[in-house]
C-alpha cells in the first residue's frame, strides 16, 4: 500500500473518530438484572451509518465509564448486528433488556474521548459475558 495513503488515510480515521455522535434516532438498549443496569448504544457520525461504535455501559457498577466493544469503518449494519447479538447474549444470561426510550442519558454528552474498552474488574456477582474483539 502507498504510504502517502496510509497516511493520509490514518489522519483521516483520527479526524473522523472524534465526530461520532449519536444519531438522530439511535438505537439504545437498556437492560437490567434485579437493581443493576447496562446500556447498550450504536454511535454513528451524524446522519451517516458509517463510521459506527457499540458501546457499552455498566451504569449501576461503573456510572459514567464506557466500553467500546465494537466500532466499523466499512461494513454496513455490522455494528447493528453485534449489538444485537451482544443483547441476545445478556438476555440468555438473565438479563431483561429492551429499547431504551430516553433521550437524555449520559451517553448524549461528548463522551468520544477514549475510544479503547475499558478494563473493568472480575467479578462473580452478576453474569457478564465476555465482548468480542473490536473489527474494522
Amino acid at each position: 500500500m502507498n504510504r502517502k495513503f496510509l497516511t493520509v488515510s490514518t489522519v483521516s480515521l483520527m479526524v473522523m473518530l472524534p465526530c461520532l455522535s449519536i444519531a438522530e434516532s439511535p438505537q439504545n438498549y437498556l437492560c437490567t438484572y434485579g437493581d443493576m443496569q447496562r446500556r447498550v448504544e450504536i454511535l454513528y457520525e451524524t446522519g451517516m451509518t458509517l463510521p459506527c461504535e457499540v458501546h457499552y455501559y455498566k451504569d449501576t457498577e461503573a456510572p459514567g465509564e464506557k466500553q467500546v466493544l465494537w466500532r466499523a469503518m466499512n461494513e454496513a449494519n455490522y455494528c447493528e448486528s453485534k449489538a444485537q447479538e451482544f443483547i441476545v447474549k445478556l438476555q440468555d444470561l438473565g438479563w431483561s433488556c429492551g429499547q431504551n426510550q430516553e433521550t437524555e442519558t449520559p451517553a448524549q454528552e461528548d463522551d468520544t474521548e477514549t475510544l479503547a474498552p475499558v478494563a473493568e474488574p472480575e467479578s462473580d456477582a452478576e453474569p457478564d459475558p465476555e465482548p468480542e474483539p473490536v473489527a474494522e
